[in-house]
């Protein structure tokens, strides 16, 4: 297994819910930053529909709150959010233009996002908003480069990302997290609203570590006692 390419200076990782970057690619976040690069995030909703007994009006904000407390963890100052409803993004014209309106705006070199397969494994179904996010994704990425797609966005610079990194159970590249373990579970127990009502039962830390003990486990080819694994896409030299 080959390691991601590292010739860039920013990246931009886009996500459909606050959280969704914490389970696992916030570690990678966190090894960039160290190196000094520029990483941003997107985020096409507020997670608005992810609390329950919680009303939209109020856990918005709330995870809002978190979903920057959480990137800021792992040196992310620049955190964005594009207002879509949670729970119903499609996979369409509208959210692919927002994305590709969002890499304009931001410049990448590299664009990070989430699995957005049908499942994450036998018997477990992925969410709706992950597989259209996923998808409208990659679609934007070649969006932003184009200049008649989206004619409504000629205010913004054409601008073309050289790579897409979706982070996948089954990965063609990885990094190297071993330094960066501890702060991705802190970034992930930065939500501690949601997590608490997600597991009443489990400790938010223990989940937290729980969760990215699971994903950074050692990738088969890599040499790296921690590691998060993508599947890499090349959209131009």
């Amino acid at each position: 297994m080959e390691q991601l390419p590292q010739d860039w200076e920013r990246a931009l990782v886009i996500a459909a819910h606050p959280d969704d970057i914490e389970y696992g690619i916030a570690a990678a976040v966190a090894t960039w930053t160290d190196q000094g690069k520029d990483v941003r995030y997107v985020l096409a909703t507020s997670g608005e529909a992810g609390i329950a007994g919680l009303p939209p009006t109020e856990s918005a904000p709330l995870r809002e709150d978190e979903e920057r407390a959480s990137a800021s963890i792992v040196g992310v100052s620049e955190v964005e959010f594009l207002g879509h409803p949670d729970g119903r993004l499609i996979e369409g014209p509208e959210l692919r233009r927002d994305l590709a309106a969002a890499i304009r705006r931001h410049r990448p070199e590299l664009v990070v996002t989430g699995h957005y397969g049908e499942t994450w494994g036998p018997g477990m179904l992925n969410s709706a908003d992950h597989r259209a996010l996923g998808r409208a994704t990659l679609d934007a990425v070649a969006d932003a480069g184009n200049e008649w797609i989206f004619p409504e966005l000629v205010h913004l610079d054409l601008w073309n990302a050289r790579w897409a990194a979706v982070a996948t159970p089954t990965p063609t590249h990885a990094v190297d997290v071993t330094a960066a373990v501890d702060r991705a579970v802190a970034s992930l127990t930065a939500h501690q609203r949601y997590l608490e009502v997600l597991d009443p039962a489990t400790p938010v830390e223990e989940q937290a570590a729980r969760q990215i003990g699971r994903v950074t486990e050692p990738k088969p080819g890599f040499d790296a006692e921690r590691a998060v694994g993508f599947e890499l896409f090349t959209f131009r030299g």
